[in-house]
């Protein structure tokens, strides 16, 4: 599974010009489902996401996770980390999980995110998503959970 988190101040998904998502102070996660992933792979990202440090403390150091600053989690769906473009000009999405099992993987990824305390909005599975935000630093990571499946 691979996560491109940023840090924001506020941040929402549109669908359709309509706002279904929306957090103040928190992680925008966009996630890629691949095709080796499950679920172990979504206790790791909601680990990882629930207690990763990356908001200062008093003394500016990063320090404090978004549990502790009491912020909240948006999930936004992202097939497209998936891709691979090292040859030609066009990705290939052939890592990415087809959406029939990627769906449900990304609902135990959002359960298993909201059960370690931060409120969680999500994106909309297979939509076509308009996302807004205001990163904070900006401070920016990509995560990508261990394999642990020979082969991998």
């Amino acid at each position: 599974m691979r996560t491109v988190v940023q840090r924001v101040r506020c941040a929402s998904v549109a669908v359709g010009g309509e706002v279904v998502s929306s957090i103040g102070v928190g992680l925008l996660a966009l996630v890629g489902i691949e095709v080796d992933d499950g679920r172990s792979d979504a206790e790791w990202t909601a680990e990882k996401l629930a207690h990763l440090r990356v908001f200062e403390d008093g003394a500016g150091k990063m320090n404090l996770s978004v549990l502790d600053v009491r912020g909240s989690l948006l999930l936004v769906p992202n097939f497209t980390l998936a891709g691979d473009a090292t040859k030609g000009r066009r990705p290939g999405f052939d890592r990415a999980m087809k959406p029939e099992q990627a769906g449900p993987l990304f609902e135990v990824l959002s359960g298993l995110a909201a059960g370690h305390g931060a409120p969680v909005g999500r994106g909309v599975f297979r939509a076509e998503m308009a996302v807004s935000l205001v990163n904070d630093g900006p401070v920016t990571l990509v995560l990508q959970s261990p394999r642990t499946r020979e082969g991998s």
